[in-house]
């Protein structure tokens, strides 16, 4: 079990003897994805351990991944406390996976003008033909019947929201038996459920105790408050173009260090990120393929055909990246954003690396190749040189007079082969 934080554990020991333990709250205004199973996990055990009468999930969301949602379930009915879910605030929405998690609450209850339904699979994200469509929207209608059914209300209604992809406000919800309260805030929905008398998964009856109950909310740990922080799959995807960009400046300019290292964190940083998502292998392949594209055309120059065709495959590649609903997934502006200006740098950056390959050395003995300089001593044929103000070792074919403009013809170690200038040429200035 997770360290409970110090001031958790003093307002504990400070509490007055008989007085209600604090409902222990936590929020989910996000997208649902697996780190939220981590946070609700351990807020469960939070309240556990502060014997609190009960979790109180603060829903908001537009939905997320079904996979993460049937996790969740799966928590909440096997939590030792009661959990108590709970859609605000004023103009919120539980829509998606947020109506099942609604649903899977031993008491649902819902704020003044908020709203829940649409829990289609297709809202959840899942892309498939006809046979598996049909498939899954049974599975998750047979989910909601029972979560419907357990708790006593209408899984006919329940049901709707998914074939037919229903929403419904507040009062409806509550007309319809889908919700047990609708309240103006957290106090008053305490106030209701005093004495309430729920049934748990199990089929234990047990009663609820919060009248008056203060309301802590649940601190993520530092790995949860990262993961969410960059959880945005976009911010994730610019902080990995960054990264490799960065990186790739490091491998071609060795000893500058500040942008290796950044360029590693900010690499890693999205990977943390985009491990908790679904991905797509065929758009990493696309990424990949981008990259390579734009490497080929600063190398090859094909007249902006490969960098174009590299920033389609980057374009694509970065939409279909995550593999989820529509908030889940990477925003074409934030697509086009990043891709283009990652084409053009990136293009400039290797077309400058291959332009300095491709230039001749001019340090060293290599350097010195066609150079031209004067005769200091006599050749016959051995002597010496002076070419750029620098002595050397030279050998001629023929005799070379001293003062006779010479060019270096080949190097061979420290001494260089020079043979007489053409008839015409200038020697170099002294």
């Amino acid at each position: 079990m997770r360290p409970l934080p110090p001031l958790i554990l003093l307002s504990a020991l400070l509490a007055p003897v008989g007085a209600t333990p604090p409902v222990v709250a936590v929020d989910f205004d996000t997208v649902i994805h697996p780190i939220t199973v981590d946070i609700l996990t351990h807020a469960i055990e939070q309240a556990q351990h502060d014997q609190a009468p009960c979790v109180l999930i603060r829903l908001n969301t537009p939905g997320g991944m079904l996979q993460a949602t049937q996790t969740l379930v799966e928590r909440i009915n096997a939590s030792p406390v009661p959990v108590v879910t709970f859609v605000t605030p004023s103009g919120g929405r539980a829509a998606s996976a947020g109506f099942i998690l609604l649903l899977a609450g031993d008491a649902a209850a819902m704020a003044n003008g908020t709203h829940t339904g649409a829990a289609s699979p297709v809202l959840l994200g899942q892309e498939m033909d006809a046979t598996m469509r049909h498939k899954v929207e049974n599975d998750t209608a047979a989910a909601v019947r029972s979560l419907a059914a357990r708790h006593n209300r209408d899984e006919v209604a329940a049901q709707a929201t998914v074939f037919e992809a229903k929403s419904f406000t507040s009062d409806e919800a509550l007309n319809l038996r889908l919700v047990d309260l609708v309240v103006r805030d957290e106090h008053e929905l305490l106030s209701r459920l005093e004495g309430r008398e729920i049934t748990r998964p199990n089929g234990a009856k047990m009663v609820l105790h919060t009248a008056g109950a203060a309301v802590v909310d649940y601190t993520p740990t530092l790995r949860e408050r990262a993961v969410l922080l960059v959880a945005d799959p976009n911010l994730a995807f610019i902080l990995l173009v960054i990264g490799g960009l960065l990186l790739y400046v490091e491998f071609n300019t060795p000893g500058m260090v500040a942008p290796g290292a950044a360029g590693a964190i900010l690499v890693l940083v999205a990977l943390l990120a985009l491990s908790v998502l679904p991905i797509r292998g065929a758009a990493v392949g696309l990424l990949v393929l981008a990259v390579a594209l734009f490497i080929i055309e600063a190398k090859a120059g094909a007249h902006g055909v490969l960098a174009t065709g590299g920033a389609i495959a980057m374009l694509f590649g970065a939409l279909l990246l995550v593999e989820g609903p529509p908030e889940m997934r990477i925003h074409f502006s934030t697509a086009l954003a990043v891709t283009l200006p990652f084409a053009l740098i990136t293009v400039f950056l290797v077309s400058l690396v291959v332009r300095a390959q491709r230039r001749p050395v001019v340090t060293g003995a290599s350097g010195l190749l066609n150079e031209t300089g004067v005769a200091h001593t006599d050749l016959a044929p051995a002597g010496t040189v002076r070419i750029h103000g620098e002595f050397w070792n030279a050998r001629a074919a023929e005799p070379i007079l001293r003062g006779t403009p010479v060019r270096v013809s080949a190097v061979d170690g420290l001494c260089l082969n020079v043979e007489r200038l053409g008839a015409g040429s200038q020697p170099p200035e002294p």
